[in-house]
């Protein structure tokens, strides 16, 4: 595993870029005074850019999120492409559907998982059980619905397209580390656990450790720029550097 020197533009930052593109008005989150970096949106005087690890995966990711919520600083989806190089990222539409998303969800080599609790799920819809159950031939692609809990039971609920594909739950009983935004429940996961989960059920253990070290990270470093209390853990900078030095070798 290597460190990058700097960010570049990945399927977050750009989709980014469009929904701020056709924005009328300034979009204004908490600590909008901040001066933030255009990448990792925190602080530029506690940028985490520069320690960006890389680490290989098999499996991807395809984030559909809600309006405006990628344009949200404290939005964690961006941490999973950060680190899974294969991330794809489309706003969701009620009435409209991009060509760009159909084409990913029709390639061969993936098979779509859909995340999100069984509870939900409409009578006869397949849930996957085990990793083991998956088509040895392709490669996962795990779906993310990326909104507040209102949000995202909306998406799941009005998403035809992603009706026939598997869903894969994780019914937690953790509570989230994230405390940059307060979730309406407590084992309501912030999106990059969540991922971080599906990769270690895919056997992605060393991908999986990494993104949770790096959310940690942002979590922490974020905090140092909006909050006069830091309530992350101060031990994840350690954690990802420990990750980097054994060459990403993980338990």
């Amino acid at each position: 595993m290597t460190i990058m020197p700097a960010m570049k533009k990945h399927a977050v930052h750009l989709l980014y870029d469009q929904r701020i593109a056709r924005s009328t008005r300034p979009f204004k989150a908490r600590g909008a005074g901040v001066r933030r970096c255009l990448f990792c949106r925190i602080d530029e005087q506690f940028c985490i850019c520069a320690l960006k690890p890389e680490v290989p995966a098999n499996a991807g990711f395809l984030l559909l999120y809600y309006d405006d919520e990628v344009l949200k600083p404290s939005n964690t989806g961006r941490l999973i492409a950060d680190i899974v190089s294969d991330t794809f990222a489309f706003i969701w539409q009620r009435t409209h559907v991009e060509e760009g998303l159909l084409e990913v969800l029709d390639d061969p080599q993936w098979q779509p998982l859909v995340v999100f609790p069984s509870e939900y799920a409409q009578e006869g819809r397949a849930i996957v059980e085990s990793a083991l159950h998956l088509d040895p031939t392709k490669r996962p692609l795990f779906i993310l619905l990326d909104g507040s809990w209102r949000e995202a039971k909306k998406m799941f609920r009005n998403s035809p397209y992603l009706q026939n594909f598997p869903m894969l739950s994780f019914n937690s009983a953790q509570r989230s580390r994230y405390l940059v935004r307060k979730a309406i429940q407590e084992h309501h996961l912030a999106t990059a656990e969540v991922a971080a989960m599906a990769l270690d059920w895919a056997g992605e253990h060393r991908c999986s450790h990494v993104l949770d070290a790096w959310f940690d990270v942002f979590s922490f470093q974020y905090q140092k720029g909006v909050k006069n209390t830091n309530l992350g853990d101060e031990t994840s900078l350690a954690r990802l550097a420990a990750l980097v030095d054994a060459g990403g070798q993980v338990p």
